[in-house]
């Protein structure tokens, strides 16, 4: 019996690929084994190449893999292009009408076994009765997808399931069964952008205004679809210029606002992102990176967008910047992130990408007994005779009242103002008024979620990581200390602000630093040159839209001599 499993389904947009790959994960949870899921898929509707890759196993998987252990080909193209990533020890599931790649494949008579409008459900029993998969698992994983369909098209794909594994039984093929797991705990399968909105979920966000853009849009229609339990309000705009003021809007009013974009979105949002630096608005704002400039790659991935979003927006001010590199972190950082925006009144940014957006995993159902919602200001809350909304306060941080809560005058204006909130042009008060927005900064910095260190002292290789990239860094320090190698990762969840005299000691200690990320002129490696003259020559970029692989990470090694 294998210990873990890649199985990769390919085919054209419109087959049904995610409805196969999302059954078939939530089985393998079910089951109590760990995953990892990659999707890549093009920009278009119906049509071009996609596929959806489970990486499942018994032992806790983080990342992705490149070489396939079961190709699911819907189509005669998916083996073509896949061809070299399997090997002789592979098990190809393909119509009985495709021509073979492989000797070792399973031919499915598609046509004889269901109609065609069930074709990926015999794609998804074949693949499932190849791997042992037990059928009740996997029938009561369909009911729960289509649970909200008609009883008939649910008994409809649930017969097509048992006529598929009665068919395998007869074929004559060895199943390929992962080693059982005796007491599978119950666990979740959640993605980035899902466990995103659970986390502003949890913190008590009460509005969310979107203009839907590729990666990011699944943060929004989870909120959508928990917004009659939880009574918040979620808004699409007419374009992203509208959703972030709204969400400034909403905030100003009192209640915790997120937006979510990507990077085209995000540019049309900077001028927004300033006035809530200007009035000292509270906002959480999640960048989804792709790759670009402009349209670029609309539904691939990168790290492309670091630098934007530490700049983002004219003027000086304060801000926070935080980069989940697991399911988990997307949840409790984004909690974070609203505690740190209603406390400091900043905008705080959460820096995720496609590929961690659509990474599904299984976690442990998160702790919440003890999460409190975040504290808003209200009627208690202690004012002087005189409310002063910026009153230049040794922290940075002024007192702040809602419109309409109490008899105080809320005043807030996006040009330089006095205490008292009007505005101003004395200029001697608009250096005060500077420096204490910037005095936030040093509250940030406290606050700051510090690096995760992880490796032996003084290690030969020290690989730094930031974000999405964090799984798999850590299975290669993995790789590389079972062939006896003393090696290390320094990996980043949050980008900023960084706090050096935590992390430079590690830096200065390794034989050899690496920094990994995805982008093409190291943008995360040139920020820690610029925070801490610490200079990291060699670094593994990936730029061509997919994510970084621990194969990935071994071919750049072997190029770089240190293999």
């Amino acid at each position: 019996m294998q210990e873990e499993i890649n199985v990769l389904i390919g085919g054209e947009a419109g087959q049904g690929i995610v409805t196969i790959g999302l059954i078939l994960a939530k089985s393998f949870v079910r089951s109590g084994y760990s995953i990892a899921t990659q999707q890549v898929y093009e920009s278009r509707i119906r049509g071009g190449h996609n596929t959806f890759a489970i990486r499942a196993g018994v032992e806790t998987i983080t990342g992705p893999r490149e070489s396939i252990d079961i190709l699911v080909a819907l189509n005669e193209e998916s083996l073509r292009l896949h061809e070299e990533e399997i090997n002789s020890g592979s098990l190809v599931i393909q119509d009985e009408a495709f021509n073979a790649i492989n000797s070792n494949t399973l031919k499915v008579p598609y046509k004889d076994i269901a109609s065609s409008k069930y074709i990926n459900t015999v794609a998804l029993g074949a693949t499932a009765a190849a791997l042992g998969l037990k059928l009740e698992i996997l029938e009561t994983a369909l009911e729960d997808y289509f649970g909200h369909k008609k009883e008939e098209a649910v008994d409809e794909n649930i017969q097509t399931l048992r006529t598929v594994y009665d068919w395998f039984q007869k074929s004559g093929m060895e199943a390929r069964p992962l080693k059982p797991v005796a007491e599978p705990s119950p666990r979740m399968m959640l993605n980035g952008n899902e466990a995103i909105a659970l986390g502003a979920i949890s913190a008590g966000v009460r509005f969310c205004a979107f203009y839907p853009m590729t990666p990011s849009t699944s943060i929004p229609l989870t909120l959508i679809a928990n917004s009659s339990e939880t009574g918040l309000v979620v808004e699409q705009a007419e374009d992203e210029i509208a959703a972030i003021n709204m969400a400034l809007g909403a905030s100003y009013a009192g209640a915790p606002s997120i937006v979510a974009t990507s990077g085209g979105g995000f540019a049309l949002m900077t001028e927004g992102i300033s006035l809530a630096g200007m009035t000292e608005t509270p906002v959480v704002v999640v960048v989804a990176q792709r790759p670009g400039p402009a349209t670029g790659l609309p539904t691939r991935t990168e790290q492309g967008d670091l630098n934007f979003v530490l700049h983002a927006g004219h003027g000086e001010f304060p801000r926070a910047v935080f980069a989940p590199g697991s399911i988990e972190e997307c949840f409790h950082l984004t909690r974070k992130a609203f505690e740190l925006a209603e406390y400091t009144q900043v905008p705080v940014f959460i820096l995720t990408d496609q590929y961690l957006a659509d990474l599904y995993q299984a976690v442990p159902p998160f702790d919440i007994d003890n999460l409190q919602p975040i504290k808003m200001p209200g009627k208690d809350t202690p004012v002087s005779e005189k409310y002063i909304r910026y009153k230049i306060a040794p922290s940075g941080v002024s007192p702040r009242l809602l419109p309409g809560l109490r008899k105080n005058l809320v005043v807030v204006d996006s040009d330089e103002h006095s205490e008292d909130g009007h505005i101003t042009e004395n200029l001697p008060l608009r250096a005060l008024m500077v420096e204490k927005r910037l005095r936030k900064g040093t509250i940030l910095r406290e606050n700051a979620a510090l690096p995760d260190y992880t490796g032996g002292d003084d290690p030969e290789i020290l690989f730094v990581s930031w974000g999405s990239t964090k799984g798999v860094v850590f299975e290669a320090v993995s790789d590389l200390t079972r062939h006896g190698r003393n090696a290390a990762v320094l990996h980043f969840s949050q980008v900023w602000p960084l706090v050096p005299d935590k992390f430079l000691p590690y830096l200065e200690r390794a034989k050899q630093v690496i920094c990994v990320e995805g982008n093409a002129t190291g943008q995360f490696a040139g920020l820690l040159r610029r925070e801490t003259s610490f200079n990291i020559e060699k670094r593994i970029s990936r730029y061509d839209g997919l994510p970084i692989t621990r194969e990935y990470i071994a071919g750049a090694l072997q190029s770089l001599g240190l293999a």
